[in-house]
């Protein structure tokens, strides 16, 4: 049961009389609105160690800017290189288990947030750290999955957001980073979230989704590139990890940067879709993910060739069994774990390759070729052997 009273909930609760101003402070840094006004507060509030962690998952902010606002501010900044582990743990994972969230788009900050808070972790019992602070606010499913993992995690400290109870004004924090010297702050018109699976946009002008014309220049993975008109793409997968594109072979990382940028030129790959809150509420999200639309599709592909049916049918019921536990911020949990146990089986046959034809707004598989199929090559020959075989057993009986 989580001690409620390590739970940071408000700016009320970031006091030097509730937390020593010399005891060391880790905030998770994304170099955006939030979190920039999060370490504005604490310098405010008289804390003289704060340290910002800025895990670098393939995000478009770069850490040059980081630095800057780091600076600014006063705070030390550590930047970790994520990308090797979020793509062979978390996302590989994502893959195999087809972690699509109701059928609607492919999670992704559901992935990043058990990694993220593990590092913030890692951190924190490096520095001693007496908090680890985050930012997300209850419109937001973040907030469960730092503080389920960070409580998983077996973290001792005060943990939580500050948001929660103290939602903060855009326009207020606009201003207060203004007059920090963090005028640049004002340009952002919507709330993003970016590794190298995946780029998300929400809130702001995205807010309502009865109206949400989606402004086009967000999009960048997938943005019209009228001169591209065909491309052929072919994936390989190895134990259900993909491996090579067009016969290279390439680490995870480059790979899933290769094909979004390949895929992505057809317009391929966006996704929007309603997320539940922890009360049951919807936001919406909108995604551009073209290396897992293609990832996903011709994972589901090989599968198909090399597990049975019934197989696959009790697959895709675990798989949303998967989603939610990884959602609902317990990815460190034992269901999440004992459900991967199962995928992860699953995929020691997904050995294969599969061809795609790719056109403006569309594609085509070519080809599919499993290492042990049981599909069929030849339907009529296939006919014709059957029967031989059970016209010998009805003579012989």
């Amino acid at each position: 049961m989580q001690s409620h009273h390590r739970l940071i909930r408000s700016f009320r609760q970031l006091t030097t009389d509730a937390l020593p101003a010399e005891a060391p402070v880790v905030t998770l840094f994304s170099g955006g609105l939030d979190s920039s006004f999060l370490l504005l507060r604490l310098k405010n509030a008289g804390f003289r160690n704060v340290h910002a962690l800025s895990v670098d998952l393939g995000e478009d902010e770069t850490s040059e800017q980081k630095q800057q606002i780091a600076d600014e501010l006063g705070v030390r900044l550590h930047v970790v290189d994520g990308r090797g582990a979020f793509a062979d743990e978390f996302v590989r994972a994502a893959i195999v288990s087809q972690a699509v969230y109701l059928g609607t788009h492919p999670v992704s900050s559901t992935l990043s947030r058990p990694l993220i808070a593990r590092f913030a972790t890692e951190l924190a019992a490096e520095l001693g750290a007496a908090a680890v602070l985050h930012t997300a606010n209850r419109s937001q499913n973040t907030m469960r999955r730092l503080n389920g993992a960070l409580e998983l995690l077996g973290f001792d400290g005060a943990y939580g957001s500050p948001y929660d109870l103290d939602p903060v004004g855009r326009e207020v924090k606009i201003q207060e980073l203004k007059e920090a010297g963090l005028a640049r702050m004002s340009e952002r018109v919507v709330s993003g979230d970016s590794n190298l699976w995946c780029r998300e946009f929400e809130s702001g002008l995205l807010d309502d989704p009865e109206q949400h014309a989606v402004p086009e220049q967000l999009f960048r993975w997938s943005a019209r590139r009228p001169a591209v008109t065909e491309d052929g793409v072919e994936v390989r997968f190895e134990g259900g990890t993909p491996v090579a594109v067009d016969g290279t072979r390439l680490p995870l990382v480059p790979l899933i940067d290769q094909l979004n940028r390949r895929v992505g030129a057809f317009g391929l790959g966006r996704y929007s879709g309603l997320e539940h809150l922890a009360g049951g509420e919807k936001v919406l999200e909108i995604r551009e993910m073209p290396a897992a639309w293609l990832l996903l599709r011709s994972y589901r592909h090989l599968e198909s060739a090399v597990l049975s049916a019934e197989t696959i049918r009790e697959k895709m019921h675990l798989e949303q069994l998967w989603v939610r536990e990884a959602l609902e911020g317990r990815w460190f949990g034992e269901l999440r774990a004992a459900t991967q146990s199962f995928m992860d089986f699953c995929a020691r046959p997904v050995t294969g390759s599969v061809r795609w034809r790719l056109t403006p707004g569309g594609a085509e598989t070519r080809a599919i070729e499993a290492d042990r199929p049981v599909y069929l090559r030849d339907r009529e020959s296939w006919e014709q052997q059957s029967v031989r075989a059970e016209l010998a057993v009805l003579a012989g009986a």
